[in-house]
Order: C-alpha cells, then structure tokens, then sequence
C-alpha cells in the first residue's frame, strides 16, 4: 500500500474530488495548507542571501509569499497507484506554476480503529 500526498490548488479541490469518486477513490484526508514551489524564487537572489547580502535578503523577502493550497492524503493499494496519480493529474494540470505537487510513500500498515482489521482489506476496493 502507498500514501499519496498532493498538493493543489485551492480552487481545485471539488473537481479533484469528483474525479476521484468517479475513479472509485473515495477514501482521502484534505487539510488547507499554505506553500511554494521552486518557481518563485530567484535563483541569483537566493544566493545572494546564502552569502549574506541584505540587498538580496530584503528582495527575497518579498518573494517568499506562502500561497494557499489544499493538501490531499491518500492511501491505496499499490495496484491503484497509477491510476490515483492520473486521475490527479488530469483534474490539476493546466501547465502553469503552480499546478501542485504529488508524492508517493511506503505504508507498512494499516489499522481500522473500529474493527482492528489490518492490512489491505482497511483500503477501498474498486
């Protein structure tokens, strides 16, 4: 079994959702979550500040902007993998910064709080 951990646009999340019913994936944790990807940073400034230049730590400030995202956590079994991903990336993808993020983790295990099932017959089965 693995954990799926995407990151996505806020705006995105109900389509993201229905998509993932319709593919049979019903089970998911979503939280707010506030980030940024490699591509609002400059480079030549990030450096700059590594080195100590206040010039660029001041400038870099401004561009660390946290931006409002969604957090989607999943756990499927390994055969749904490819298709979680997918079905993710169809919804998200429009091509430009800021699109999102996807891991893939091991799980070891899974419990059931209410049964004490373990393993894969905790997860959903399409």
């Amino acid at each position: 079994m693995k954990e799926i951990m995407a990151i996505i646009r806020m705006n995105m999340i109900n389509q993201t959702k229905r998509a993932l019913a319709d593919a049979g994936i019903s089970s998911m944790t979503a939280k707010e979550a506030l980030g940024r990807g490699k591509g609002l940073v400059d480079i030549k400034l990030l450096k700059g500040a590594e080195q100590g230049y206040e010039e660029a730590i001041s400038q870099l400030g401004q561009s660390q902007r946290l931006i409002p995202k969604r957090l989607l956590m999943l756990v499927v079994k390994e055969k749904y993998v490819k298709k979680t991903v997918k079905t993710i990336i169809k919804v998200n993808q429009t091509g430009k910064p800021g699109d999102g993020k996807i891991f893939v983790m091991p799980i070891s295990d899974s419990v059931s709080v209410r049964t004490g099932e373990s393993g894969d017959g905790t997860l959903d089965d399409l």
